[in-house]
């Protein structure tokens, strides 16, 4: 499959490299979903605006799990691939646990107990757009209010990105890893 809207090629206008800059780490060329949202610089600009890979109340670890498994139920094998290579390894996640967030299932004994809180959390939101009382429960015991808003909003975005990347058919980055026992 091609992609349905090519991304921008330079030279892009001030605005949009602007918002560019506030994405990508200096000498690092944008991402192909930044230049495919870029035919709407509106949009581009409050999507650069509006992330969540800023330091917040959650860990990376936490953030980055909550974005894996999204997109791993998503079949965002773009967005999942940018986010192992970028972050997966900084986050701490060994070869096993990066595979898992990409199944339908996930195998919870391979995570600790508040690791399995975040994958149900993603897992309850991608099937059901709810959260269960009994899980409920469980997170805000872990987890503060602040930190919860956080963490199913991020879910929420991803599934919206997930959405841009599928729908749009963005082309995987060359640096990004593909599903584990899947075809891209």
């Amino acid at each position: 499959m091609s992609t349905r809207i090519p991304p921008l090629e330079a030279p892009f206008t001030a605005d949009v490299e602007a918002d560019f800059n506030i994405v990508m780490p200096p000498g690092m060329p944008p991402l192909s979903i930044f230049k495919t949202v870029a035919h709407n610089p509106r949009v581009l600009h409050r999507m650069v605006r509006g992330g969540l890979l800023d330091k917040g109340s959650i860990s990376l670890a936490e953030r980055e799990l909550v974005i894996l498994r999204t997109c791993g139920l998503c079949k965002a094998e773009y967005e999942w691939g940018v986010h192992v290579a970028g972050f997966a390894a900084k986050a701490g996640f060994n070869a096993q646990q990066i595979s898992d967030t990409a199944g339908e299932h996930s195998d919870l004994t391979l995570w600790n107990s508040e690791q399995q809180l975040l994958i149900q959390l993603a897992d309850q939101l991608h099937e059901s757009n709810q959260v269960d009382d009994v899980l409920w429960a469980r997170l805000s015991e872990v987890y503060q209010p602040e930190q919860l808003v956080e963490l199913i909003m991020l879910a929420g975005l991803y599934h919206a990105i997930s959405f841009m990347v599928n729908a749009c058919r963005i082309e995987r980055e060359p640096f990004a890893p593909t599903f584990p026992g899947f075809k891209s």
